[in-house]
């Protein structure tokens, strides 16, 4: 027998209290004896019977009011119905404040309010709270909500503005009671750090009771976990993991006093799924991890997450999700929606389907520029390399003997040519193969190298140390090819050039570790592991091989490069490097010219094996992702395939063609195609009876019946025939033609970043004219350069380090020396670099050079001014002193009669010894010098 709606919603909710652990009683069968959470169905009230009471310990809590499931649209509706019964008179008790947990539910949809909030403002729930929960939240003073209002003001110390910008921001955004907040931060500015900070705060000032920090990958996890160990909060000494106990999921165990739980998504998605999942499965980005993402697309079952006993909705208060522009979607989004939690995401590299997941509540928005202004990030050069084949492809003619090569076993073997075979820049790497064209780059590069790009860097073996650089290739194949060239190139061993992905024999967090702290790899080469995510800060280069499409995905690539590292640290690892003030892009493909989209990839799952994907769409499952990218894997094999290939797949497939395979894939998923369906199926029922509920099915319907037009063309001999006629495309090993360089230069638009750096530096100093003294006498007092002093230089210095981080002056120095010709090296001494700009900008020095070598030159030129008709005026004693005095001025800018009396004037007798030599003259020539020197 069918039972009515109102009786099918009741059993469902029936259903959903018993899993959340409340006991489920009509009103003639209470027993409190049975546990402490009772929800009483129609428990009589002043108002009439409620729907369900529920009662803790005896005491009523909280009300549901059950509606039927084709009313879920109204549930916002019957709020204040649901609230007169939780106002109303309740037989047996008083309720003089009313009960303050409210829930409207259909047992599909269910929504609660806490009317304990500041301004209470209902929210949907993925299930029902326990009864403990609705206990521990009525015996508090104020809710979680409330407890906003008692924060103290934010110590600023320690952080930089663009953190305290986002604290403070963030926590007007709890207070308006605001469910989802992004934090947009440049890569390198302090994302894990300032969520340290004010996760800080909620569990010391808003007493959150768990907290889950959520990344995509074990390797991020581990960076969380130091950075909460080396945390020490500012009104308390002791550290982090002293105050609050932190764990890094490792099992599906979660402590009961963890207070802070780091773990990887994938992983809490078992969790929720009650499976367990072995440590090293998290080792990878789980959108590049084929073999785990694979078993949970072919099995239906997996995909959809059910509420756990064991896994309350409520067992977190906060979920920050690290890195979110890649972690938030398809099947991750539903370990979102599981928890009644704020969410807080952090991405250097928001999207708009990120803007749109936070509500477009931006709590800040820190971008790489400025980033770079403030001196938190380093800027970026770029250098570009083009070669005839990489720009034009090539062609081999038949007759020739090629090597084919299998693309996965890289298996060869030798085959004559019988037609010509043209390629295209597109095709390298992919259908063709260029050994030459590869060996042309890396040759290109590391004569750059030398010569442009970092030139200065000899070690002291006369040898050139090649700066720390990061390769992007196409494949795992393509990175092999790399390897072997770069090695074979730079005349280097195994350990100078290394990969680094995911498919690599070696540990890759061994690798990563050593190219990170160590001299050797100097060279690493990756797919997409350390493209977004990983911090390598003595990074100076970075080789594009490989060009991307997605703006998001170029911004974290670049990312690697931007972090800033102290000079001792950077020398750890390259010896011959004096600080970094930049790194350099190396772009061979046109990766920083080509157009970009913000638009999402139609590949999807671009590490899954395509036959996981045909298995996938045959057996039924129905994700997005997987339509998508099985609909871009066919498009591409089009292109690749012969005419009677095409014609099998045809006959396996009843007669559709790939292309029609493809539109029907894609169309599976696309909008406006399922609302013209949906428009044929509501036309066939009555006018009268085309209500919002029966327009909502027939969207259902129809798309579910493309989605079965899509996926029963698929079949076992389909499969099997794809995915082996994919393989059977061997590449060619092009050996005969040739490559050459027709451009290895600078990016033009570099030279105009670096013109504009200029001009603005020198803006800024004459707008400062009038306020610092050293530039006053610089710009318009000429004759009193004698008298600029080291604390001039020095004020003038702080207030750039202040203002204008980016003005550093060895940024300012690279931006002259990528323009026009520079004579010397950049100083070591940040204020003799300083000088030394000051005077080419004023116009003192038509060349920039460094002010010591000026000073060096002043120096030989007025000892011959003074020996000029005399033979040798000074003795070796007195031009001992002279030069201390000179060595001094390059140091100090100045000499007054007072710095005798110090080091390292007193410890040879100081002003009575210089009076000894030089007499009355004393005086006059510390003048002279001072003029001289400085002119």
């Amino acid at each position: 027998m069918n039972q009515n709606p109102e009786q099918q919603v009741r059993d469902r909710i029936d259903e959903m209290l018993r899993r959340a652990g409340w006991f489920v009683q009509s009103k003639k069968d209470i027993d409190f004896s049975v546990g402490i959470g009772m929800a009483i169905r129609e428990y009589p009230t002043s108002v009439g019977p409620v729907d369900y009471m529920l009662f803790v310990n005896q005491k009523p809590l909280g009300v549901i009011e059950a509606k039927k499931e084709d009313e879920g649209y109204r549930l916002t509706t019957v709020e204040e119905q649901s609230t007169d019964y939780a106002n109303a008179e309740i037989k047996f008790f008083k309720n003089t404040e009313g009960l303050k947990y409210v829930y409207e539910s259909t047992g599909v949809i269910t929504r609660f309010t806490d009317y304990t909030d500041p301004k209470p403002r209902g929210r949907e729930l993925f299930y029902f709270h326990k009864p403990e929960t609705l206990l521990e939240w009525s015996k508090k003073e104020k809710s979680l909500r409330d407890r906003f209002f008692d924060y103290p003001v934010l110590d600023e110390t320690g952080l930089r503005p663009a953190q305290i910008i986002a604290i403070n921001n963030l926590e007007k955004s709890f207070k308006g009671n605001r469910p989802k907040a992004l934090i947009q931060m440049a890569t390198g500015a302090g994302k894990t750090f300032t969520a340290a900070t004010f996760i800080y705060r909620l569990l010391k000032f808003a007493k959150a009771k768990r907290i889950l920090f959520l990344v995509d990958t074990k390797n991020l996890g581990e960076q969380a976990e130091q950075e909460f160990r080396a945390y020490q909060p500012q009104d308390d000494n002791r550290k982090f993991t002293e105050l609050y106990n932190v764990q890094r999921l490792t099992s599906s165990y979660i402590a009961d006093e963890s207070q802070v739980c780091i773990s990887t998504i994938q992983r809490m998605y078992s969790i929720l799924r009650g499976e367990e999942m072995a440590e090293d499965e998290d080792e990878l980005n789980p959108n590049e991890n084929s073999s785990w993402m694979s078993n949970q697309l072919t099995k239906k079952e997996a995909v959809p997450v059910e509420y756990n006993p064991k896994v309350p909705i409520e067992q977190f208060d906060f979920i920050i999700v690290d890195e979110c522009h890649r972690s938030i979607y398809n099947l991750w989004k539903q370990v979102l929606d599981y928890y009644d939690a704020f969410l807080v995401g952090l991405t250097a590299t928001p999207d708009k389907r990120t803007f749109g997941f936070f509500n477009q509540n931006v709590v800040s928005e820190y971008t790489y520029e400025n980033s770079v202004i403030d001196g938190v990030n380093v800027p970026y050069d770029v250098y570009l390399i083009e070669t005839e084949i990489s720009t034009r492809g090539g062609l081999i003619e038949k007759g020739w003997f090629v090597d084919k090569r299998d693309k996965l076993s890289r298996a060869k073997r030798w085959e004559q040519q019988d037609e010509d075979t043209e390629y295209f820049r597109n095709d390298l790497d992919k259908k063709v193969v260029s050994p030459n064209q590869i060996r042309t780059v890396i040759k290109a590069y590391k004569d750059a190298l030398e010569k442009e790009i970092f030139p200065k860097r000899i070690d002291e073996n006369g040898e050139y140390e090649v700066p720390k650089t990061l390769v992007f290739a196409k494949t795992d194949s393509h990175a092999d090819d790399i390897i072997n060239i770069i090695r074979e190139v730079f005349d280097e061993g195994n350990d100078f050039c290394k990969k680094v992905t995911y498919k690599n024999d070696e540990k890759p967090k061994t690798v990563l570790n050593n190219f990170r702290n160590r001299y050797n790899p100097r060279i690493a080469v990756t797919v997409d592991m350390i493209a977004t995510g990983t911090d390598v800060k003595p990074l100076e280069v970075l080789l594009f091989m490989r060009d991307v499409r997605s703006t998001n995905y170029f911004e974290q690539m670049k990312g690697r490069g931007t972090r800033t590292i102290s000079s001792d640290k950077l020398k750890l690892v390259t010896k011959t490097a004096d600080s970094k003030t930049h790194f350099v892009i190396v772009d061979a493909v046109g990766a920083t010219k080509s157009k970009k989209t913000d638009s999402r990839p139609l590949e999807r799952k671009p590490s899954i094996p395509l036959k996981d994907l045909l298995q996938a769409v045959t057996m039924g499952v129905k994700e997005e992702d997987v339509f998508l990218s099985l609909a871009n894997r066919l498009i591409r094999l089009e292109k690749q395939l012969t005419d009677s290939e095409k014609e099998k797949i045809e006959e396996l497939a009843k007669g559709k063609s790939l292309k029609q395979m493809t539109r029907e894939l894609i169309e599976a998923f696309d909008n406006d195609i399922i609302a013209d369906k949906a428009k044929e199926i509501i036309e066939r029922i009555p006018v009268d009876e085309r209500t919002p509920e029966k327009q909502e099915q027939a969207k259902i319907e129809a798309q579910e019946e493309l989605l079965k037009t899509a996926s029963l063309t698929f079949n076992g001999k389909l499969n099997d025939y794809i995915d082996n006629v994919r393989k059977q495309h061997d590449q060619i090993i092009d050996h005969i033609n040739t490559d050459e360089v027709i451009k290895s230069e600078w990016d033009t638009e570099s030279v105009d970043k670096a013109k504009i750096l200029i001009n603005d530096f020198s803006e800024y100093l004459k707008a400062n004219i009038d306020e610092i003294q050293a530039l006053s006498i610089f710009y318009n007092q000429s004759y009193n350069r004698r008298d600029i002093t080291f604390k001039m230089i020095k004020e003038l210095m702080d207030k750039i380090k202040v203002e204008k981080p980016i003005f550093a002056p060895s940024n300012i120095w690279n931006a002259y020396a990528s323009i026009e010709e520079v004579k010397g090296d950049c100083p070591k001494d940040e204020l003799t670099t300083l000088v030394s700009l000051i005077r080419k900008v004023c116009g003192i020095d038509e060349e920039l050079k460094p002010f010591d070598k000026t000073i060096d030159e002043n120096f030989k030129k007025w000892i011959f001014a003074q020996n000029a008709g005399q033979h040798n005026r000074f003795s070796t004693e007195q031009m001992e002193w002279l030069r201390m005095i000179k060595d001094h001025i390059v140091s100090s800018y100045h000499i007054e009669l007072d710095d005798l009396d110090y080091t390292p004037f007193d410890s040879k007798g100081g002003r009575g010894k210089m009076y000894q030599l030089f007499g009355n003259e004393m005086d006059s020539i510390i003048n002279e010098l001072n003029e001289a020197l400085a002119a």
